[in-house]
């Protein structure tokens, strides 16, 4: 499984990302693979996935299937998060 977020850095939800990344590190010792939308695959994975608001979180299997998002422009819970991110 991977779990990503997609994000734009210097924008106003920069600090939120981070300080997301931060607390999991802290709680359950794991973290979300950050990918800048300024960067080739940032832009390629929002098309994959379908994702037009920032920041997003995506999940997917080992085969790059979709399992779960957030792509409302909000971040999920922590405890919404562990699941995924446990099995990766």
């Amino acid at each position: 499984m991977r779990v990503f977020c997609l994000y734009r850095p210097n924008s106003e939800t920069e600090r939120s990302v981070i300080e997301l990344n931060a607390e999991l590190k802290r709680r359950i010792n794991l973290e979300l693979e950050l990918i800048s939308m300024d960067t080739a695959e940032g832009d390629h994975l929002a098309q994959v996935y379908d994702i037009l608001q920032f920041p997003a979180v995506v999940a997917t299997d080992n085969d790059g299937v979709l399992q779960k998002s957030w792509a409302d422009g909000n971040l999920p819970l922590i405890n919404e998060l562990s699941y995924y991110l446990q099995q990766a």
